[in-house]
């Protein structure tokens, strides 16, 4: 029996963290992952309830990141825009992102105070894959927000932010 090579951590180059795509697969460098990111995620997702893109154009480390989620129909949710600060660090994409609602927003995975989400309730950042995007945590927040627990929990008034 053959036994695949594990991906190894990533490692820090002067200018990048490697990444491992697959056991099978060259390392791609993280830059260039989260510059597919970027360009994916400024055409908007689907369709465009979700989108994503770098706080500061000039960030060569793209580590901080703004995210919109338009909330899903039929829900108290409904046509509310949500705006989100989004951190990947250094270990990104093998480590999730570090997420974090401005606009404040009643859900049980989000801090009340702080709008931080809370990677232990959302099973997408519990259980990280770094296969995952932005894209990915930013609709699994979506489709927990129509979720039938929270599609009908009382939110605070539109356009309060933590």
């Amino acid at each position: 029996m053959l036994i695949q090579p594990a991906c190894r951590p990533p490692i820090l180059t002067s200018c990048c963290t490697l990444t491992c795509t697959t056991p099978n697969q060259s390392p791609v460098p993280r830059s260039f992952r989260l510059l597919e990111e970027l360009e994916k995620g400024e055409k908007g997702i689907g369709d465009g309830t979700c989108s994503y893109g770098l706080a500061d154009g000039d960030d060569i480390l793209m580590e901080k990141w703004n995210g919109t989620i338009i909330g899903p129909g039929h829900s108290v949710h409904e046509n509310r825009i949500y705006s989100l600060n989004i951190f990947c660090d250094s270990s990104y994409p093998d480590s999730p992102p570090v997420i974090t609602f401005l606009t404040a927003v009643n859900l049980p995975c989000v801090h009340p105070t702080s709008g931080k989400v809370d990677p232990s309730k959302i099973p997408v950042l519990a259980s990280w894959k770094h296969n995952y995007t932005l894209e990915t945590v930013l609709v699994e927040l979506r489709r927990e927000m129509a979720s039938p627990s929270n599609r009908k929990l009382p939110q605070p008034v539109e356009g309060t932010n933590f």
